[in-house]
């Protein structure tokens, strides 16, 4: 029943969000906002809201590892499966912002993770706002970098006329997916980790993990097949910043996370931060500013590698 559990509740969590990201958007043109701030922001945060909702329910009803190996273990998903796949189906081109801005954003607020955790063995709320007021500066900066031309492929122009009542409705149905899923998402992972002798650490660094990665996974894949712009970078780079940041940083501000799994510290961050710091050699040897199929096969090889290890230790 446990692999029911996590099936349903990854399910209400692909449809929670989905119908938050509608009316978040929906309403974002009710208030006159700007796409391309809507884009960058609004979608951003709705998109998150799965694993936000996973992390503090797990981190609520005291299972910490499962609030921080959620979101470590996802960040390591978005660049070995998401990304390697994605790379698999389609080279991938890398414009300079990459390596100029985002990518040492992300390594700062990974770096950063680490040093909290390492410090005290606890997120605790403060750091946890520390990391979010660092998310609004990213965000702030990289608005006023865009160009005011800029498309913004993530909003849905239709969105624009829909009735208040279906904004209220849809705020409704995705709160209560979110809600639901979250509790069945945590319940059924913890008892997979108990029938599977494992700890709650390793189940959400990759069934729950590789779970949350399968809808951005998908998306990714099925443009790659049509050809089109496959998977940008910077977006891909922009969520695993946003999982730390208003994931584990607005969790932490409602309850401090302990480390309760020393595994966490030890082995799983440093494979999120290896992930990470693989890409700027990956994307400059041998061929410049391109992920291609053969490195894109290289970091499945090695996400395997993580979960082969993860599971056997």
């Amino acid at each position: 029943m446990s692999i029911v559990w996590i099936i349903l509740g990854l399910l209400l969590l692909v449809v929670g969000g989905e119908f938050l990201v509608r009316s978040s958007v929906a309403l974002s043109f009710k208030l006159s906002i700007s796409k391309m701030v809507i884009g960058m922001t609004v979608v951003s945060f709705a998109t998150s809201a799965p694993e936000l909702l996973v992390s503090l329910n797990a981190a609520l009803t005291g299972s910490p590892a499962i609030a921080l190996n959620n979101i470590i273990g996802s960040n390591i998903a978005n660049i070995g499966l998401v990304l390697g796949i994605t790379a698999v189906v389609s080279s991938i081109s890398v414009d300079a912002s990459f390596y100029k801005f985002n990518w040492p954003v992300m390594m700062l607020f990974s770096i950063a993770l680490y040093y909290f955790l390492w410090n005290d063995n606890q997120l605790t709320g403060i750091e946890g706002g520390v990391l979010f007021v660092g998310l609004i500066i990213f965000l702030v900066v990289l608005i006023r970098s865009a160009k005011k031309d800029a498309v913004v492929e993530d909003v849905d122009d239709s969105l624009a006329v829909v009735s208040n009542f279906k904004i209220v409705l849809w705020l409704l149905i995705g709160a209560a997916a979110l809600y639901f899923g979250s509790v069945w998402l945590v319940d059924g992972a913890k008892d997979l980790a108990f029938r599977l002798g494992v700890s709650d650490a390793v189940i959400a660094a990759t069934v729950i993990a590789i779970g949350t990665s399968v809808p951005e996974l998908a998306a990714s894949v099925i443009a790659a097949v049509k050809k089109e712009k496959a998977l940008s970078l910077g977006n891909l780079i922009g969520s695993n910043i946003f999982n730390i940041a208003s994931v584990l940083g607005l969790t932490s501000m409602i309850k401090t996370i302990p480390v309760t799994d020393t595994s966490i510290l030890d082995k799983d961050i440093f494979w999120m931060l290896a992930f990470s710091a693989v890409l700027i050699p990956l994307i400059i040897i041998p061929k410049k500013f391109q992920i291609s199929r053969y490195k894109g096969l290289l970091l499945i090889v090695a996400y395997g590698v993580f979960i082969f290890l993860a599971f056997k230790s």
